[in-house]
């Protein structure tokens, strides 16, 4: 996938979630003047790829107790030069989880969210595009905690804001409450 297959793509999640379209504008404009938006290296910021992984049932996610941050989020990581973004979030849910396999519950993108990561050492600060996908585990439900991880826990999404009051992981419950009852 190059830019302009995730520009359509961001287009095409436009329209089924219409109430982001500040959010879905900025990140298009974003992706369309910045050629290497898909490398750690570019300073202001860069594309990220995360995984919403979903139980078999549906009715738990997983989730990481971010190292860096210190916080609870979806599974994810740097695009680090692939334009494949849904290929990123694969890859770093299957790294930062442990589990055996997970596949995509769509093709679609299911959430966008743009975040400021704060300056870290050497790092300055900058910004995540942040392109996530829905998953469902296929196997088993076991997973090891990574480097990355304090912990890693299956979370009832019907709970979630008992854990966070991060307001896109409660859109991704809302997200994944309205697409699961369909």
């Amino acid at each position: 996938m190059h830019r302009k297959k995730l520009i359509q793509n961001l287009r095409n999640y436009q329209t089924k979630w219409e109430n982001e379209p500040d959010t879905v504008e900025q990140f298009i404009e974003f992706v369309s003047t910045n050629e290497n938006c898909f490398e750690r290296k570019l300073k202001e910021g860069h594309i990220t790829g995360s995984a919403w992984v979903v139980s078999k049932d549906g009715r738990q996610v997983l989730l990481t107790h971010h190292k860096k941050l210190n916080r609870w989020f979806q599974l994810g990581g740097h695009a680090d030069g692939n334009s494949d973004v849904l290929q990123v979030a694969m890859r770093e849910a299957l790294e930062e989880s442990g589990l055996e396999r997970v596949e995509p519950i769509s093709r679609e993108i299911f959430d966008i969210d743009i975040h400021k990561i704060p300056e870290r050492g050497s790092e300055p600060e900058h910004y995540h595009y942040d392109v996530r996908y829905a998953f469902k585990v296929d196997g088993s439900e076991k997973y090891v905690v990574s480097d990355e991880s304090h912990n890693l826990s299956w979370i009832e999404i019907e709970n979630l804001s008992e854990l966070t009051e991060e307001e896109s992981m409660l859109r991704m419950a809302r997200k994944w409450k309205a697409v699961r009852d369909i």
